[in-house]
């Protein structure tokens, strides 16, 4: 048992984040193509798994509900949450399928094209409703869940199952689901859109970006999206926007926030860094204006560095960047 998972096995955890996992290499040369690219930065990688991190850095207590494979890369990420202080208690073995390995383009500010290795499977889309304790699912203070894990079988009815488990059992709890939408997971004729929207029916609050809205409700407009969202029965709908900033409603609020301008360097770590700052948020019981404002510091902090769990900051880098908002 690691140190993480000793010490929390006793009092529920501050976040769990069920989802992907994998090793992302970053190209140490911008502004070229991956047949171009000389040299990469490897890092642990998978939203989910990066939200975890985010939120450890940030002093809470995190695990990451996934699977990685019998491998190298697996050993890697195990050690690499460890390393973070991500409790690994719910990290599985599937012994058939390989650790996934996620490359990318550099091309800032606005570019970062992905190339997945995912094939024929990912372990951590092989999770199983049944291999998951109530501990992971219904005691955490925030259960975070990804639209990614909606792309296939069988984490599509973990997730789903996941969420009905906890609304029964914890309908007070913070329940988050990240639209997380990448096209590429799904077959041809699926209805991301469908699948979302069921797994909204169970969450509090929701959250995407301009694609990810439109793909669950059919608007890139951040005030019709998130009215769409509340209807669909979340408490909070949270429209990222980049560079434009956040934009946040609730039944009686409306918050419009700015982005923190820093250099771009790589954005695929913003979202990330983002939920777990908006769970450190929750957590600390801070009202929805303050948590956005730190969630939308640590996503510019992030966007200005390489990696993505690696560049994750901790509480006392994020504070003067909120404060700047604030003023």
């Amino acid at each position: 048992m690691d140190p993480v998972t000793a010490v929390s096995a006793t009092r529920p955890f501050d976040l769990v984040t069920m989802g992907r996992i994998g090793v992302d290499l970053y190209p140490l040369q911008s502004h070229r193509v991956l047949a171009e690219v000389d040299s990469f930065s490897r890092s642990l990688g998978g939203s989910p798994t990066n939200v975890a991190v985010a939120a450890a850095r940030l002093g809470l207590r995190s695990a990451v509900v996934t699977k990685v494979g019998n491998d190298a890369f697996g050993e890697f990420a195990r050690s690499a949450l460890e390393r973070f202080g991500v409790a690994t208690r719910w990290v599985g073995t599937n012994p058939h399928l390989r650790t996934p390995i996620t490359f990318c383009e550099l091309h800032p500010p606005d570019s970062f094209p992905l190339l997945f290795y995912r094939e024929p499977q990912a372990p951590d889309a092989t999770f199983r409703f049944g291999e998951i304790e109530d501990d992971a699912i219904v005691a955490p203070a925030v259960l975070w869940t990804t639209g990614g894990a909606l792309a296939v079988e069988p984490s599509r009815s973990a997730t789903l199952d996941a969420l009905a488990r906890r609304r029964e059992l914890n309908p007070r709890g913070v329940t988050v689901h990240d639209l997380d939408h990448r096209p590429g997971f799904w077959e041809p004729g699926e209805d991301p859109g469908e699948l979302a929207r069921e797994a909204l029916s169970f969450a509090t609050v929701a959250v995407g970006n301009f694609d990810e809205v439109e793909m669950a409700v059919g608007t890139r407009d951040p005030r019709r999206a998130a009215e769409k969202l509340l209807a669909l029965g979340v408490e909070t709908a949270i429209v990222k926007r980049g560079a434009d900033g956040v934009y946040a409603r609730t039944s009686d609020a409306e918050i419009d926030l700015p982005a923190v301008r820093l250099e771009v360097v790589n954005g695929l770590g913003a979202g990330d860094a983002f939920g777990g700052a908006l769970a450190y948020g929750i957590v600390s019981g801070l009202e929805l204006d303050a948590a956005l404002r730190m969630a939308n510091a640590s996503g510019s902090i992030v966007a200005s560095r390489l990696a993505c769990a690696d560049a994750m900051p901790e509480l006392e880098e994020l504070l003067p960047f909120a404060g700047e908002v604030t003023a």
